[in-house]
């Protein structure tokens, strides 16, 4: 982790037009392994961090997208982080979600139908400190952008 007292610098176009495809790759490569075990392998993230697979519809292509993602339950919400490291733009299923609302998450081998909606900043305030503890990298990539890193909360349909 970081030193709390200094932020992070933000990443520069070039960093990001790089980490952008790692971040697709390594995103496919968990996915695709989370699958074939069922969830029994690539379901932890670095700190023991729970994981799920979230899947959108592309707002432009129409076709399903899959992305790995650390989760906190509350109840039968998840919430999970559109963190993207601290780049200076939401992730792209950010934004699928909020055009199509209707998602599919998978924790282990279970699939669940669940309705996401981008979190109020009143639910922010809520939940972060929780995120934070739970993966303290949250904290350093928002003192690496100017973007209010958003929440997505997930909800039974």
């Amino acid at each position: 982790m970081s030193d709390p007292r200094k932020p992070l610098r933000p990443l520069s176009p070039t960093q990001e037009r790089i980490a952008k495809p790692v971040i697709r790759v390594l995103a496919a490569l968990n996915t695709w392994v989370f699958r074939v075990s069922r969830g029994r392998v690539a379901a932890k993230w670095t700190h023991g961090e729970p994981m799920l697979l979230l899947t959108t519809v592309g707002r432009k292509s129409g076709q399903a997208r899959t992305v790995p993602l650390v989760y906190m339950s509350d109840g039968e919400r998840l919430i999970v982080v559109g963190s993207q490291a601290g780049m200076s733009k939401d992730p792209h299923w950010m934004a699928n979600a909020a055009h199509n609302p209707d998602v599919e998450v998978e924790i282990g081998a279970h699939k669940r139908r669940m309705r996401a909606r981008r979190g109020t900043s009143e639910e922010k305030a809520h939940y972060w400190p929780a995120l934070c503890k739970m993966n303290s990298d949250y904290s350093d990539y928002q003192s690496r952008t100017t973007r209010d890193i958003p929440i997505l909360i997930l909800e039974p349909r």
